[in-house]
């Protein structure tokens, strides 16, 4: 346990520069809660009081941390952040760092949705493709876009085998620096799963894309 904290900046150098995919020009991004306590113990937790925060997320209230993640079509991680659960969705892709190597499309849900930080994705040659919300006046969507919007349940299926198989999620941490060796180890141990969820894209010879 002690020797965890000796590790951390290695191990997160180890994954950013070895273990993460590359960008194809399909990617999808999503965030997904970290539950550090059951909601019964919020009032009397200690352990991260003062960095883990109360938010809603479509399960319900929780008291935890976000992770935020980005994929490839080939289920590979490209990039991943910690946030704590009351920041908005959409503040990490206002950085610079979270987008480095990604281009082209970037399939996310309506949480995302916002017109000027689709302005500013597009400037970098990120084009967010989300659904419109029901109060929005509807925009033509080429079938390509649509095919790939329901192929984003992929990143659902990573989420849950990071917290099903890769154990990331638990309510035992002692410490930050346990939760982030535990978070870290989590990711890594995924990054090196031999089969990883994946959308099968094939470009055909007339430059229009097929999926299945």
């Amino acid at each position: 346990m002690e020797l965890e904290k000796e590790v951390l900046l290695p191990m997160t150098i180890f994954i950013k520069k070895v273990l993460l995919g590359t960008c194809t020009g399909i990617s999808i991004v999503d965030s997904t809660p970290l539950r550090v306590c059951r909601n019964q113990r919020i009032l009397i937790h200690k352990t991260f009081e003062g960095l883990a925060e109360r938010g809603k997320c479509s399960m319900g209230w929780f008291f935890g941390f976000k992770l935020h993640l980005i994929i490839n079509d080939k289920g590979e991680i490209l990039n991943f952040m910690f946030t704590p659960e009351n920041v908005d969705d959409r503040e990490p892709l206002k950085q610079g760092k979270f987008l480095e190597n990604i281009k082209g499309r970037l399939c996310a849900d309506k949480g995302y949705i916002g017109q000027a930080l689709f302005g500013n994705l597009f400037l970098n040659d990120i084009q967010l493709v989300t659904k419109v919300k029901n109060n929005m006046k509807n925009s033509l969507m080429s079938i390509a876009d649509k095919i790939q919007l329901r192929k984003r349940a992929l990143i659902e299926t990573i989420n849950d085998e990071l917290k099903n198989i890769a154990q990331i999620e638990h309510s035992r941490h002692r410490s930050f620096s346990n939760f982030i060796a535990n978070s870290l180890s989590a990711i890594a141990a995924y990054c090196c799963f031999e089969k990883k969820p994946a959308i099968d894209v094939n470009f055909v010879n007339d430059r229009q894309l097929s999926i299945f």
